[in-house]
């Protein structure tokens, strides 16, 4: 068996202009590299206006069944003139691959195929090896990983093992290792005054005043001082918003919004009924009506270190020579899905140029993460982590 070229694959799957949520071939591309490995494979595709595609492929048929998470989706390029080349052209310039997905995270994708082929060859594979790869992960990711995980389930088989190959490293391949990552809650305030002159202001109530001292007094909040595993949780305003173009109008409403990052101290109830609180004493405050709608991202979970964070270790530090920091920093993940399902922990590369113009990758960065993950898969089945 041929082992695969990592950074043949990597410029494959870039030259697919697979904005989320459009695949545009992304995924025959990855299965046709998969396929000749024995790999079967399976296109799931799931919502209808909405519809993602999906991918889960398969190798081997015994316990245990190691899996790689990732996604061939990508945010849009942004403005064009941005680039210093078509961002999905694949260019190379002085040994490092420009484009959208280089880093976020087709190259990662690649880069696991090829580690894959190249323990495949060494001999019979004792257990299994499956890629759970989504289009959906940059965006509302409600198709995706979800559906492919219960679709799994219905079918009976249980994943024991995953990284997630999303861009953990700071500034060199295999520098941190996140084990978990902080729940992420949206908020939206709505103040709600009485419309007015401003020449008659005592006919009126007005909601920007009471918008203001929701905003100071959220601001003065301390969640907490972290925990283990954890940076302390924060609160992050995002917009505060009236859109009243009138200069003698006194406007109706004025809205707020924020995130909260929060670690394993909190749950969304909790911090719910804390913001609940806090706006109620700003409207008995000013008088106005304060309403709250919010969404969340996923709550705080931290995979606690043992034998399989150990065993990801030194397969990065036989490489690399260094072990891996372990974080839980960052934004979210598909990891928020799976750690439902097995143990999971994200390895992948470089984060630097992500969602950026003139995105990148360096070729050397993509070879050294493809022997990590072979150094991975080698030891994984060796001595499989209990």
């Amino acid at each position: 068996m041929t082992a695969l070229d990592p950074l043949a694959l990597a410029q494959a799957l870039i030259r697919r202009p697979s904005v989320t949520p459009k695949d545009e071939g992304a995924l025959a591309v990855l299965e046709a590299a998969l396929k000749p490995l024995g790999f079967t494979c399976h296109r799931l595709v799931f919502g209808a206006s909405d519809r993602t595609e999906n991918l889960y492929a398969r190798v081997g048929t015994g316990a245990p069944l190691f899996c790689f998470a990732g996604h061939t989706d990508v945010v849009p390029p942004g403005d064009a003139k941005l680039w210093r080349d078509d961002p999905f052209a694949a260019a190379i310039r002085d040994g490092v691959l420009y484009g959208r997905g280089a880093a976020d995270m087709k190259s990662a994708v690649a880069a696991f195929t090829a580690a894959a082929s190249r323990h495949l060859a060494n001999g019979p594979l004792k257990g299994s090896i499956a890629l759970l790869i989504t289009g959906d992960e940059e965006g509302d990711a409600l198709n995706g990983t979800c559906k492919v995980l219960d679709w799994l389930a219905a079918k009976g088989e249980k994943l024991d093992h995953c990284i997630v190959g999303e861009p953990s490293s700071i500034s060199a391949v295999g520098d941190t290792l996140k084990i978990g990552r902080r729940g992420s809650l949206n908020v939206r305030a709505t103040v709600s005054g009485t419309q007015g002159h401003v020449a008659y202001p005592l006919k009126a109530l007005n909601p920007i005043p009471a918008a203001a001292e929701l905003v100071t007094k959220l601001t003065s909040l301390k969640l907490d001082d972290g925990t283990a595993h954890f940076e302390p949780s924060t609160l992050v305003f995002t917009s505060l918003d009236v859109g009243n173009p009138a200069t003698n109008v006194i406007p109706a409403e004025a809205r707020v919004m924020f995130n909260i990052r929060f670690n394993d101290r909190h749950g969304p109830d909790s911090l719910l009924k804390l913001l609940e609180n806090v706006a109620a004493a700003v409207a008995m405050d000013t008088a106005c009506t304060i309403t709250l709608e919010h969404a969340l991202s996923g709550v705080a979970f931290a995979l606690e270190p043992g034998p399989f964070t150990a065993l990801i270790a030194e397969a990065v530090e036989s490489v690399t020579g260094k072990a891996p920091a372990f974080s839980t920093g960052g934004g979210t993940s598909d990891a928020r899905f799976i750690k439902d399902t097995c143990p999971v922990a994200e390895l992948g590369l470089v984060n630097a140029t992500m969602h950026k113009a003139n995105e990148c990758v360096a070729l050397a960065d993509i070879e050294r993460l493809t022997q990590i993950y072979t150094a991975l898969l080698d030891s994984y089945f060796k001595n499989p982590p209990k």
